[in-house]
């Protein structure tokens, strides 16, 4: 056997040994929704119009340096962070 199968081999075994230890169900359910539905999606085709137009507006005010550094933001959303 070749090193690489070797270490998917590995990898295998210690995602069984994870997996066996979850208490997670969200977590559970999304390994099941993946072993059932295994396809290649790009997230950006899973997200909402309005997820993308957020995205969108946030892209626009970076480029037109709408934008504040992290310890001002920090400082403003504390109490809820």
């Amino acid at each position: 056997m070749r090193t690489k199968d070797l270490n998917v081999e590995k990898e295998k075994l210690e995602i069984i040994k994870w997996v066996t230890g979850l208490n997670d169900n969200t977590a559970i359910e999304r390994l099941k929704m993946l072993r059932e539905k295994p396809k290649k999606t790009d997230w950006w085709d899973e997200i909402t119009d309005e997820e993308r137009a957020a995205i969108d507006k946030g892209l626009e005010d970076i480029k037109a340096g709408r934008v504040k550094p992290h310890r001002e933001a920090k400082k403003l959303y504390e109490k809820w962070l």
